[in-house]
């Protein structure tokens, strides 16, 4: 895992060593252990390292190839290397390294944009062709590693991290107000490519790009979850099963020591799971115990579920011990590391995990981030399975698929149904343009009625997003993949990790496993009480029974609603009731203040909408004090 920055200089402009530097200098976090630097004329590549495979010089970047004709700055691990250089071995190649950095410059160099498809991992590269005088790039399938983009007259940027682009001096963008418009509003957040920041985007996942340096740019999808076929097998738990244990396998691949994460939940149990088998079959000698790093809120006791896991697995658990206080103290520290907003508190916990893994020497983490979205694992999941029955006509499956999820969390059947066929109802009338319209002005009416806000900021937001109900249960997937929450999740899992020079891995989204799940019957994802069916039927006998058949859903919760009442009251009331909320001209301070006394009160819950103005403001000071704004 690395940190990477490239400068390119259209139709002959040259490039300021000076430049690259400072933006390499910006990521030394993500890459402590290494650093280089590659200047040609109008082109420029920076790169930090942080070593996980090949901690030799062998893997030093930018990595040039011996004929000088090819220059790779790479962010992430491609999983499948072993197979791949056994691949281009047998097609004449030769390495000089046993890392992966070195197979994926020869994969372009045989295969071209094509070795995308070929690829098994996680990754930002870009590579400079200097026979054809281009540079080609990629971001792996989900966006797992970020990669970020700027344009400025006739300079074009790309980076690891936005503010490597603003450390160059060659862009001096300030806030994008309709992204944050977006989200003091509505709190939405990376669900499009632009950023918080004018002129600064994302790269699509899934996708690759070539840019010439005459400036003409190209770019296409490689993959996406709209060309997946229909898995039909006999037996999906048992192929589900299969593909798991070789995604942990491939992420187990590290010359240096791996945790995980683990809440109690399934995803991070599976995961644990497995990875203590990998573990055990890969030598009959004892090894040590696989350190799991856990976070329980008072409120939400896991610890159950977490002794029978450690009991089966025999890790060594690390508890993270922390305080609502302690979790603020850490939040300016983790908006400089994100350089946007994030959605909440448990964020913070996040940040505060991976530093316990990293005090404890490790370097690679594996999570279980992208289960709930592509398995389906949240609790809304239901009810668009209960719409996509209907919407088909199964009326009599919808009302068991009802009732059996009644039965099991409680509450009326009758109402849930009243509800789905409802939605239902919705999807067809949205169909309909005047429906369309007044929709919208709903919209418009609801956010010009928060008093929090001027009419300054709300401007912003005229031409906003439509509300869309959800149509079906896969639909709902692929937006949660998409456009969010998964999006989000990925850029505070990266930014959290590499701010402690710790790699995540994510078992969840191998690619291979992914394609499979969506191409399930929605029946494999939702059933009667069970959220994510093919992973509990997958994991019977391979977990405790207790977490496996447990119906409720916990990840990594905080009580920020008590919290803002008590503990953080006075802090969140210091930055609330500053000068520079009251100076910004996009506040109403006064009700946002009578709000937060009324949530001190428990007459109403602002918990979410409190914690979005504070770290706004937050991370506006964080970037005064380092001179980006």
């Amino acid at each position: 895992m690395c940190g990477i920055a490239v400068v390119i200089g259209l139709n002959g402009r040259g490039i300021e060593r000076a430049a690259v530097e400072r933006m390499a200098e910006s990521l030394v976090h993500r890459g402590p252990d290494d650093s280089g630097i590659y200047v040609d004329g109008p082109v420029g590549m920076g790169f930090r390292r942080l070593s996980i495979l090949d901690l030799s010089e062998a893997g030093h970047q930018p990595m040039v190839t011996s004929d000088q004709q090819y220059v790779l700055v790479f962010n992430g691990e491609i999983f499948n290397y072993v197979e791949l250089r056994s691949e281009l071995r047998e097609l004449g190649y030769q390495f000089r390294s046993s890392g992966d950095s070195e197979v994926l410059l020869a994969a372009y160099r045989e295969w071209g944009r094509n070795c995308l498809a070929k690829l098994n991992g996680m990754w930002a590269f870009v590579i400079f062709d200097r026979r054809r005088r281009c540079l080609f790039g990629s971001r792996d399938r989900f966006g797992v590693k970020p990669l970020y983009v700027s344009r400025v007259g006739d300079v074009v940027q790309f980076a690891s991290e936005i503010k490597a682009l603003r450390a160059s001096g060659y862009v001096k963008a300030g806030i994008n107000w309709t992204t944050a418009a977006r989200f003091l509003t509505e709190g939405r957040l990376d669900s499009q490519r632009e950023t918080f920041y004018d002129g600064i985007e994302q790269i699509p996942p899934g996708s690759g790009f070539e840019v010439g340096l005459d400036g003409v740019w190209q770019q296409w999808s490689f993959w996406s979850l709209d060309r997946l076929p229909p898995s039909l097998v006999e037996n999906p738990a048992e192929r589900f099963a299969d593909l798991f244990e070789d995604s942990v396998r491939i992420r187990m691949r590290s010359d240096v020591p791996v945790g995980v994460c683990l809440s109690g939940g399934l995803d991070s149990t599976a995961i644990i799971c497995a990875a203590a088998r990998q573990q055990g079959e890969r030598t009959t000698e004892p090894t040590e115990s696989l350190q799991a790093f856990c976070y329980m809120a008072k409120e939400f006791d896991e610890s159950r579920y977490i002794a029978d896991t450690l009991d089966q697995t025999r890790a060594q658990l690390r508890q993270l011990e922390t305080s609502p206080s302690e979790l603020w103290s850490d939040l300016k520290k983790l908006l400089w590391f994100q350089d946007e907003p994030v959605h909440t508190m448990t964020a913070v916990v996040g940040y505060q995990l991976m530093r316990l893994a990293a005090s404890h020497g490790i370097r690679v983490v594996l999570n279980g981030q992208g289960a709930d979205e592509t398995i389906g694992g949240y609790s809304s999941y239901f009810q668009d399975y209960w719409v996509s029955l209907i919407r088909q006509g199964r009326m009599g499956d919808a009302w068991r698929a009802i009732n059996g999820y009644s039965e099991a969390h409680g509450g009326g059947a009758p109402q849930r149904f009243a509800q789905a066929a409802a939605r239902c109802v919705s999807w067809e009338m949205y169909k309909i343009p005047a429906y369309r319209d007044r929709a919208q002005a709903r919209r418009q009416a609801r956010l010009h009625s928060n008093s929090w806000f001027t009419h300054e900021l709300l401007s912003h937001v005229t031409n906003g997003e439509s509300e869309l109900p959800m149509g079906t249960l896969s639909h709902a997937l692929k937006q949660s993949v998409i456009s969010a929450p998964l999006p989000l999740y990925l850029r505070i899992e990266d930014r959290n990790s590499m701010a402690h020079s710790v790699e995540a891995r994510l078992p969840f989204l191998d690619y291979r496993l992914v394609s499979f799940v969506c191409g399930l019957p929605d029946e494999w994802k939702v059933r009667g009480p069970w959220n994510k069916y093919v992973l509990r039927e997958g994991m019977r006998g391979r977990m405790p029974e207790s977490v496996r058949g447990r119906v409720d859903k916990m990840g990594f919760p905080t009580a920020s609603k008590k919290w803002f009442a008590h503990d953080l009251y006075e802090p969140l009331r210091d930055v609330l009731g500053s000068q520079a909320v009251r100076e910004r001209g996009i506040y109403n301070a006064k009700a946002i203040l009578a709000d937060l006394d009324r949530h001190r009160k428990g007459e109403a819950d602002f918990a979410n909408r409190l914690f979005h103005v504070a770290e706004f403001e937050l991370l506006s000071d964080v970037l005064r004090q380092t001179r980006i704004l």
